[in-house]
């Protein structure tokens, strides 16, 4: 009897990751504290200081590194979408609002027609919180997921608290780069309910060289830890869909396996041995990845195609990685995850539902 009482005292019926209910945080601020919200983000707007890049512009009056000004934002797609993690999308897809423009200039951008070619339509903060409400009424989706919104962050509080007032109750996702500023996440505190950061690389030479910013890896770890102390480790509903928290993506790089061990390292030994992180597999060849050269002739192979590699390879840019990513290298970081102490993984589901 006395071991019965022992077995059943080890059972874990309600891990601490599942919720009961939930409520947006952007229901719980007062309205005193989103009048300050809206004040503030005007304030970002008339100097710029949104990301580690400082361009302390006017947007009112001019534009940044990102070019999109203070009045509008740039969107290039709204809609549900069923390319994200299983407990995002659901059955009914993550309401995903695709930016265009962006802070970085990732020369491998697997979204490069969006963020570097600014393709799109304009909205304004109460256009935006109004097709929030489409895809709430009419998509039924599961949540509203912000996709590179970093340049564009006051613009997006402004919509949110546009949105409570319509009625929007859908979790907020904000789906970043980590090229954030501290003053930027701080705007958002208490509007994102799911933080979704990639880490994209480790070593200053190869966000110099692969993403053109000096300071990415420093500003990934102050952001991660500054979205973490808001929100805390994902946690979930019971039909699976998750309500609030963080998820950290880190996308394998062909050859750059090493800097991604360092990244899972760090997330376990500074944020959490219970964040939930998506090792990615799916990198491919884009945007400048396998260009000619400049200077170079113009008949130079496509990217991702290395058929006839060996004589055309002086004269492709970034001819590193020009290749896909393989299982031997996603293993590697994998097996580095599990070894500092991460367990939390998203992966499908071997029982056919979702992974909680």
């Amino acid at each position: 009897m006395r071991q019965l009482r022992s077995s059943k005292c080890q059972l874990h019926l309600a891990p601490p990751f599942l919720l009961d209910h939930y409520i947006p945080r952007y229901h719980l601020i007062s309205s005193i504290d989103a009048a300050k919200r809206r004040s503030e983000a005007y304030a970002h707007l008339r100097s710029c200081n949104l990301c580690p890049r400082l361009c302390g512009v006017n947007r009112y009056e001019k534009t940044g590194v990102c070019l999109i000004g203070a009045d509008t934002v740039k969107v290039n797609t709204i809609a549900p979408h069923f390319g994200e993690e299983p407990c995002f999308q659901g059955h009914n897809g993550s309401g995903s609002v695709f930016f265009s423009g962006c802070n970085l200039r990732c020369v491998f951008c697997q979204n490069h027609d969006i963020a570097h070619q600014r393709n799109g339509f304009d909205l304004t903060p109460e256009e935006l919180a109004g097709w929030y409400m489409r895809l709430q009424d009419i998509g039924q989706v599961h949540n509203i997921n912000l996709v590179t919104p970093e340049h564009v962050v006051p613009q997006v509080a402004l919509s949110i608290l546009h949105a409570r007032e319509l009625g929007l109750r859908l979790p907020i996702i904000y789906n970043t780069s980590s090229f954030d500023s501290l003053e930027s996440l701080k705007l958002l505190d208490g509007l994102v309910d799911i933080y979704l950061p990639d880490f994209k690389v480790w070593k200053t030479a190869t966000s110099k060289r692969l993403l053109k910013v000096h300071n990415y890896t420093e500003t990934a770890m102050e952001s991660i830890k500054a979205m973490h102390a808001q929100v805390g480790d994902l946690c979930f509903t019971a039909d699976g869909i998750a309500k609030k928290g963080i998820l950290v993506r880190h996308l394998v790089m062909p050859g750059k396996e090493d800097e991604g061990r360092e990244i899972v390292k760090w997330l376990a030994e500074n944020v959490s041995t219970d964040t939930m992180v998506h090792i990615m597999e799916q990198y491919f060849p884009r945007a400048h990845v396998g260009k000619p050269s400049r200077g170079a002739m113009k008949d130079g192979i496509e990217p991702g195609n290395i058929k006839d590699y060996k004589t055309v390879k002086n004269r492709l840019r970034y001819e590193d990685i020009n290749r896909a990513v393989n299982l031997n290298e996603v293993a590697s970081v994998r097996k580095a995850a599990e070894e500092a102490g991460l367990w939390r993984f998203v992966e499908a589901a071997k029982h056919g539902g979702f992974n909680i």
